[in-house]
């Protein structure tokens, strides 16, 4: 078992190919909801949110770039074929330095022997003079897969264990109501240490180490919603007139908690990426191989001891994790607004 994480964690196919299903799936599923003559008002009134479009739009870039590093195209060098993602293509006539250099620098960034730079960087390179825009870029696609991952981890369990303990009630809602309750009572951060000990270190086992507290409030949520639903007019005429238990959630209870999965989703994924980067931080997240902000953070703390101060790589690594957090929590509360009748405003 140890051996198959190991193998998934340094696959470069399994990442890859997680970042296209994680944005495949997502897809799908906003063309369903498109469908639905509710979610077509409320994207109607979401659209005449301008800061929303913006913040839509910024995610759409952070998306196009974590598909960007995803994307792999065969190279032909020599007698050997190599492949490069988009973003490797990119930066591949970049030159890497010896050392730091500081954004648009001409030397490198020794205090001594300074030597001139082989190439143009627009944000400087790190300690090993690897360009740090590049692994600012590159990291986007950690966050995507990370919150997306996580999300079609926790989503499925936190909906499905809703519905059944607020539909059935009785022993179910017990049984379910008890294992959120014993998991929630531990602190999350202990909990992902525990598991990110048992199934060891990678992307994989922090996707599930997230999804296994991640979908508590969605359940929590659902349930409540469901027991609301389940003794109105529609749902008791429709077990009346001897429609099955599967049927009535499917066509009656689930349609009317799906606004809370949406609205859960979008709030949720942006802590699920501050999550990762602080778990990358202090050194259980992802692994070294892996394109991370909290990894770039971590390795640039001990910079700014130096003299002069290396602050470039943390300033680029804070700035990718912030723009994506905040366009996330901006939008997820527009989104808040749109579904929720209690919160809209127009």
């Amino acid at each position: 078992m140890e051996q198959l994480w190991a193998q998934l964690a340094d696959n470069a196919v399994f990442i890859n190919s997680a970042t296209l299903v994680v944005v495949a799936i997502f897809a799908l599923s906003l063309w369903g909801l498109s469908r639905q003559e509710f979610f077509q008002e409320a994207w109607r009134r979401l659209r005449q949110n301008t800061t929303a479009m913006i913040c839509l739009g910024v995610i759409g870039l952070y998306i196009f770039i974590g598909l960007a590093g995803s994307l792999v195209v065969p190279v032909q060098e020599g007698v050997a074929t190599r492949n490069y993602s988009l973003i490797d293509l990119a930066f591949k006539n970049v030159p890497q330095e010896e050392g730091y250099s500081a954004p648009l620098a001409t030397s490198t960034y020794k205090i001594r022997d300074a030597k001139p730079v082989k190439g143009f960087h627009l944000l400087g390179t790190n300690v090993l003079g690897q360009d740090v825009l590049k692994e600012t870029l590159a990291a986007s696609r950690t966050a995507i897969i990370v919150g997306g991952l996580t999300c079609l981890i926790a989503i499925p369990i936190g909906l499905v264990l809703g519905i059944l303990a607020g539909f059935y009630g009785g022993w179910v809602d017990d049984a379910v109501q008890y294992t959120y309750s014993v998991i929630y009572s531990i602190p999350e951060i202990l909990l992902f240490v525990a598991i990110l000990l048992v199934l060891g270190q990678g992307l994989p086992q922090l996707c599930l180490a997230l999804g296994a507290a991640t979908w508590i409030n969605l359940c929590r949520q659902v349930r409540a919603e469901t027991i609301k639903h389940r003794d109105r007019d529609y749902v008791l005429a429709a077990r009346a007139l001897g429609v099955s238990s599967f049927q009535t959630i499917f066509r009656h209870i689930l349609p009317n908690v799906l606004h809370i999965v949406v609205i859960m989703f979008t709030l949720r994924f942006s802590a699920l990426i501050l999550s990762e980067s602080i778990l990358s931080y202090i050194g259980i997240g992802v692994g070294p191989e892996v394109s991370s902000w909290g990894q770039m953070i971590n390795g640039a703390r001990s910079e700014l001891a130096r003299e002069p101060v290396v602050w470039w790589v943390l300033a680029a690594a804070s700035m990718g994790l912030f723009g994506l957090v905040l366009a996330f929590n901006i939008f997820g509360d527009a989104v808040r607004d749109a579904l929720d009748p209690k919160l809209r405003t127009r």
